[in-house]
C-alpha cells in the first residue's frame, strides 16, 4: 500500500468502523493488577519494555502484547506496577520502532519513557476538595508562563521555587523582598484579573529537563500530552513530582481567587517522529494529495483532527486535564487548523460533563500555512467562526491591529502611535467585532487583546513606532501616555478582555519579536520595573475595576450590538460611541478616544460624570462632572458615565 493508498484507507468510513474504540488506553495500576493497552492497528507486534528508573538502564523485564478488537494490544500483570517505567517496540510493515505510551499519564525525564502511575497517590492534601472560585461575572485573562513568572531575582521568590510551579503556590512575596511592592500571587490579587492562562504545560521537547537552571523555550512542542512538563518541577527525573507540583499550584490558584486557563497545542507535535507516528505511521497526521507530509502549523507537521480515533484522542485529552488537574479553560495554538466538528464535541462534552459555560474555550483562528484536511472538512479559522458555538471564542486581531498597527511590520501604526480611527472603526473594535460586519457571531466569542506572548510586547512595539526602537528600558512619558490610551480602548471593548502578562507595567524584550527560545533574562516578568511603572499599573487595576460595573461593556449576547445608540467622528485621530446601560447607575457610557492633540467635545444632553481620562482610572470613585463642552486631553481617553 502506498502513501495515497494508506491516507485514502485512514479517512475511508470503512477504517472507522474497524478501529474505532472507545475502549480504556494507556496503563491502569490496580492493587489486583496492572493493564497495558495500546491502540496500534497497523501493527503486526507489540512488545512492552519495563525498567525500575526513568532514564538509562536495561529493562528488566519484556513481554509481547496480545492483539484484540479493534486495533487495541493488550497484557495484564498481576501486580500493582505503580512507579514502573515502560515503553514499547513496535513493529509495522516489518519496521520496529521503539516508542513511548501516547495515552500514558505520567513519564520520566525528558518523556522518553512512560510511568505506570497511581494518580491518587499524586494528590495534594486536600485536592478532592479544592474548587476552582465561582465564574465571575466579568473575565479578564492574564497570560504568564510558569519560568517568566517567577524567574527574576527581584521577585523576592525563594531560589528553590523560582522558574517553577511551586513560585504559585507562595504569598507574601514583594519586589527584592522588601515589602513595599507585591510580586506574584499578592500582585494579581491587587491589580484583578480573574483567570490566569498557563503557556504550555504538558511535556514538551524543546528543553532538556536534566539541563542548565536558565534552559528555556515557550513550550509548544509537543511530546507528551497527557503529562505535565518536567522542567518546572523540582525533580523531572521521578515521575510523580511534576504531577503533584502541578496540582498544588493550581489549587494554590484557585483557593487565591483565579481560574486556570490551559494553553493546549493539539495542531502539531515536536517532531514528526513522536509516540503518535511510531505507533501507528501517518494515521495522526495529515498528508498532501501525493502522499507526502501537510505543514499547516508551520511547525514541520499537522494533526489531523477530524480522524476519529485522532479527534478521540484529543477530547480524552482536554478532559483529562479537566478531570485530573481541574483545569478552568482551555487556549487552542492555531485552532484555524482544527476541524469544527471536533471543537463541537469539545464543546459540548464540557458542558455536559461540569455545566454550561462552566469552562472557558478559546484559540487563535488561523494557521501557519496551507492546511490539508480531509475533503469536506471544516476548520476553525476566522471565516468559520460563526458556526461555532457562541462558547467557543477566539482571538480577535482587528481590534489588536486598529489600535497600536499590524504585527506583520514593525513601523506599520495604528490609532495610539500615530494613525487615526474612524468612528465605525472604533464602533467595530467595541462592539468586538461581532454581527454582520465582523467575523464573531456575538461578543461573548470575542478575545479583545493588544498584545500575548506572540510577536512584540506592545511596549516594544510603540517604542518602534514612536522612539525610533531606541531604548525601550526607559519609561518614556509619551509611550507610556500611548500605553494609557491603548489600555483603555481594550477594556472598553466588548468581549472577554485579555492581557500578557507583564503588559501594565511596560513589559518589554529588549525589541526581540519572536523570544520563544530567547535566554530566561529577555523573557522573564521584570519585577523591579513593575515597582517602577507602578502607576501604569494602577491605571490597569483601575480600568479593570471599573470594567466589572459596566454592563454595557459586559454584555456578551447577539443583541450587545444594539446598545450603541450614537457614534461620532470629531476629527481624523478622534471619534467616540456612546452606549445605553439602563442596568447600572449610569444609564448611558460614553466613550471618547483621542490620539492626537487635546481637543473640545461637545456633549450630549445629560448630566455626566468623568469616569476616566488619560491620567486617572479611578474617576469614577469620585464626584468629578465635565462641563457641556469638555477638553479631551492629548493620547488621551475620556469616559463619561450619563447620571441624569
Amino acid at each position: 500500500m502506498n502513501l495515497i493508498q494508506q491516507k485514502d484507507w485512514f479517512d475511508s468510513a470503512s477504517f472507522h468502523e474497524v478501529f474505532y474504540t472507545d475502549a480504556p488506553l494507556g496503563a491502569f495500576p490496580t492493587d489486583e493488577g496492572t493493564t497495558f493497552s495500546l491502540w496500534a492497528p497497523t501493527a503486526q507486534e507489540v512488545t512492552v519494555y519495563l525498567y525500575r528508573d526513568g532514564t538509562g538502564g536495561e529493562s528488566y523485564r519484556h513481554v509481547r502484547l496480545e492483539p484484540t478488537e479493534k486495533g487495541v494490544w493488550k497484557w495484564r500483570s498481576h501486580k500493582n506496577l505503580a512507579g514502573v517505567y515502560y515503553d514499547y517496540d513496535v513493529t509495522v510493515d516489518g519496521v520496529c520502532r521503539r516508542t513511548a505510551d501516547p495515552w500514558a499519564r505520567a513519564c520520566g525525564l525528558n518523556g522518553n519513557r512512560s510511568m505506570v502511575v497511581d494518580l491518587r497517590a499524586t494528590d495534594p492534601q486536600g485536592w478532592s476538595e479544592d474548587k476552582a472560585p465561582a465564574i465571575p461575572a466579568e473575565s479578564i485573562i492574564w497570560e504568564t508562563h510558569v519560568k517568566d513568572f517567577s524567574w527574576d531575582p527581584a521577585g523576592g521568590f525563594d531560589p528553590a521555587d523560582r522558574g517553577r510551579y511551586t513560585a504559585f503556590c507562595r504569598t507574601g512575596t514583594s519586589v527584592n523582598g522588601e515589602g513595599n511592592f507585591p510580586t506574584g500571587i499578592d500582585y494579581l490579587k491587587k491589580l484583578g484579573i480573574t483567570h490566569v492562562q498557563l503557556m504550555p504545560i504538558y511535556d514538551f521537547g524543546s528543553v532538556d529537563e536534566a539541563g542548565p537552571a536558565d534552559r528555556y523555550n515557550w513550550g509548544y512542542d509537543p511530546v507528551n500530552y497527557n503529562i505535565p512538563e518536567g522542567v518546572y518541577s523540582s525533580d523531572p527525573h521521578h515521575g510523580e513530582v511534576r504531577i503533584r507540583e502541578l496540582k498544588e499550584a493550581i489549587a494554590s490558584l484557585h483557593r487565591n481567587g483565579f481560574r486556570v486557563i490551559m494553553d493546549v497545542v493539539y495542531n502539531h507535535t515536536y517532531t514528526l517522529d513522536s509516540w503518535l507516528w511510531r505507533t501507528v505511521p501517518w494515521y495522526f497526521y495529515r498528508q498532501r494529495g501525493d502522499g507526502s507530509f501537510s505543514d499547516g502549523s508551520g511547525c514541520g507537521s499537522e494533526i489531523a483532527s477530524e480522524r476519529s480515533m485522532c479527534s478521540r484522542y484529543i477530547l480524552d485529552s482536554i478532559l483529562y486535564w479537566c478531570d485530573e488537574y481541574h483545569i478552568d479553560g482551555f487556549r487552542f495554538d492555531l485552532m484555524g487548523l482544527t476541524d469544527e466538528e471536533l471543537m463541537k464535541q469539545i464543546r459540548t462534552a464540557l458542558d455536559e460533563k461540569y455545566g454550561k459555560g462552566e469552562k472557558l474555550m478559546y484559540g487563535e483562528p488561523w494557521r501557519g500555512g496551507d492546511a490539508s484536511p480531509k475533503v469536506g472538512t471544516v476548520l476553525c479559522d476566522k471565516g468559520n467562526l460563526k458556526r461555532l458555538p457562541l462558547s467557543v471564542g477566539a482571538f480577535c486581531d482587528d481590534t489588536r491591529d486598529a489600535v497600536k498597527g499590524s504585527l506583520m511590520d514593525i513601523h506599520a501604526v495604528g490609532f495610539v502611535n500615530g494613525g487615526g480611527i474612524s468612528a465605525d472603526k472604533l464602533r467595530r473594535c467595541i462592539v468586538g467585532w461581532s454581527g454582520d460586519n465582523g467575523a464573531f457571531a456575538a461578543p461573548q466569542q470575542t478575545i479583545t487583546y493588544l498584545s500575548c506572548h506572540d510577536d512584540w510586547t506592545m511596549w516594544d512595539k510603540l517604542i518602534s513606532t514612536m522612539n525610533g526602537g531606541q531604548d525601550h528600558l526607559a519609561l518614556h512619558p509619551h509611550v507610556v501616555q500611548a500605553n494609557r490610551l491603548a489600555a483603555a480602548i481594550n477594556f472598553c471593548c466588548m468581549g472577554h478582555p485579555f492581557l500578557l502578562s507583564g503588559e501594565e507595567f511596560g513589559r518589554t524584550k529588549n525589541g526581540v519579536k519572536n523570544s520563544f527560545k530567547s535566554e530566561a533574562a529577555i523573557n522573564r516578568l521584570d519585577w523591579n520595573r513593575s515597582m517602577e511603572n507602578a502607576s501604569l499599573v494602577d491605571y490597569y487595576r483601575g480600568l479593570i475595576a471599573l470594567r466589572k460595573q459596566l454592563s454595557s461593556l459586559q454584555d456578551k449576547s447577539e443583541t450587545a450590538c444594539q446598545r450603541v445608540i450614537g457614534n461620532e467622528q470629531y476629527s481624523y485621530h478622534c471619534a467616540s460611541v456612546l452606549l445605553k446601560s439602563p442596568e447600572d447607575r449610569w444609564k448611558e457610557l460614553l466613550l471618547i478616544f483621542n490620539g492626537g492633540d487635546s481637543c473640545a467635545v461637545s456633549l450630549p444632553e445629560g448630566k455626566w460624570q468623568i469616569l476616566c481620562d488619560g491620567s486617572d482610572s479611578f474617576l469614577w470613585q469620585k464626584e468629578v462632572f465635565a462641563p457641556q463642552q469638555v477638553s479631551v486631553g492629548r493620547v488621551s481617553p475620556l469616559i463619561l458615565g450619563k447620571i441624569e
